[in-house]
């Protein structure tokens, strides 16, 4: 019998990753305790959208009729605004989400809910399916044997103690501890995007769209509007960290001045901000950080599975606990928790996602042509295919990789017919 501080799995971090792992884990009979440094509700800075591989992930784990009830947005639409300042709308419901993990069909379209809301909600049921749960822990460092991870030390409120699990899987973001402990984090500015978010109230014109705006102000980024409940917003700005620090640009002026002009300008006329712009890090899926080893496991940010071009994380944070869990459950069960068996979930993850962060990352290159994102949106706006084409990617439905094809803006040069190029 077990005592009550070892565990088959331990989970540092309670968001969207480790809860996910906690879930899944459930599922696969593992004893697991999750342990998070926060005391929630807290606040995540996130641009709060949860699009089709979400959703699929969370009608997998029954909880989606419960999401759909949370506080926040429905999302049907998506506006894609052009630097010369034209707009394409894209319905999302042309197509469903067809999950590539999960196997599920769901609807396009998707929801905006604020971290502080969707993050408690998920960490309460993850709360629920694991042996164990302490908020306001700190984990200060990890316990090895023979050069294997095989549990944590850290204390909550300023008492310390010892956990031990052959398996611990790092969610605890982009600054993860376990990945510091382990000697895989790492700060590469060239795979990073610095972004700022600002809750509003008051802004004109909001619906059931998401709006992405190629303003110059953030070129290769995007300066963004999202609904929220009650007539608030997320709004916010990102570009490259490499971009940012080449030309020296300040993000919070970025911002104020994309307010202040047109198109946005009337539509923040009588706005209010409810905090401060804040700002965070978010690292890129361009590159495939090593994110296993003896006994552990790095997942969602830690792990760096930001889609490069939409800045998106949940989602690949929610495939990564379902993989996590998978592979943890699989060395438990067998009694070998080494890097050869942990390499597993490196290989699941990145063949499903591996490809579509590799071509997100083609695709954010296309940012530093504002020409061509002038020619693409506009023909969207006159050529109902195009537009359906673009939404078919955004639904999974038509391959990404076509979108960074030189044949395709070939074809789009030379059609004028309306039939999908």
């Amino acid at each position: 019998m077990k005592d009550d501080t070892t565990f088959d799995l331990i989970v540092v971090g309670g968001g969207p990753a480790g809860a996910a792992a906690t879930l899944y884990a459930a599922r696969h009979g593992l004893r697991t305790l999750l342990v998070d440094k926060a005391i929630f509700p807290r606040d995540k800075i996130c641009g709060d959208a949860l699009s089709g591989k979400s959703i699929s992930v969370l009608d997998e784990l029954g909880l989606l009729d419960e999401v759909r009830q949370l506080p926040g947005a429905l999302v049907e639409e998506i506006v894609l605004g052009s630097p010369s300042q034209v707009e394409v709308r894209i319905d999302l419901r042309r197509y469903d989400h067809r999950d590539p993990l999960t196997d599920r069909v769901v609807p396009g379209g998707g929801f905006v809910i604020r971290r502080e809301i969707f993050d408690d909600f998920l960490f309460n049921k993850a709360r629920q399916a694991a042996a164990h749960c302490i908020e306001g822990y700190s984990v200060r460092d990890l316990v090895f044997e023979d050069g294997a991870v095989c549990g944590i030390r850290g204390e909550a409120a300023g008492k310390p103690t010892q956990f031990r699990a052959p398996v611990v899987l790092g969610c605890d973001g982009f600054k993860s501890v376990v990945a510091r402990k382990t000697g895989l984090y790492e700060h590469d500015g060239r795979h990073l995007v610095v972004a700022l978010r600002c809750y509003y109230e008051g802004v004109a014109g909001l619906t059931d769209q998401i709006e992405l705006h190629f303003v110059d102000e953030a070129l290769p980024g995007y300066f963004w509007i999202f609904p929220l409940e009650n007539g608030c917003a997320n709004i916010g700005i990102g570009s490259l960290h490499r971009h940012i620090k080449k030309h020296h640009s300040n993000l919070k002026e970025a911002l104020k001045a994309v307010l202040s002009r047109d198109p946005f300008r009337h539509r923040f006329a009588h706005a209010s901000p409810l905090e401060e712009p804040v700002g965070w890090n978010l690292p890129m899926g361009s590159k495939h950080r090593r994110c296993y080893g003896d006994g552990f496991m790095l997942l969602g940010d830690a792990a760096g599975l930001i889609d490069p071009f939409t800045g998106e994380g949940i989602g690949n944070a929610l495939y990564s606990g379902r993989f996590a869990a998978e592979v943890a459950a699989q060395a438990v069960a067998v009694g070998d928790s080494s890097a050869a068996v942990m390499r597993r979930y490196d290989e699941q993850l990145w063949g499903t996602i591996g490809s579509e962060l590799a071509t997100s990352a083609r695709l954010q290159q296309l940012g530093h042509w504002r020409p061509l994102l002038n020619y693409v949106i506009a023909r969207a706006v006159r050529d109902e295919a195009v537009s359906d084409h673009i939404c078919g990617m955004i639904a999974n439905v038509v391959p990404k990789q076509e979108l960074t094809s030189p044949l395709y803006y070939l074809k789009l040069l030379t059609s004028r017919s309306g039939k999908r190029p």
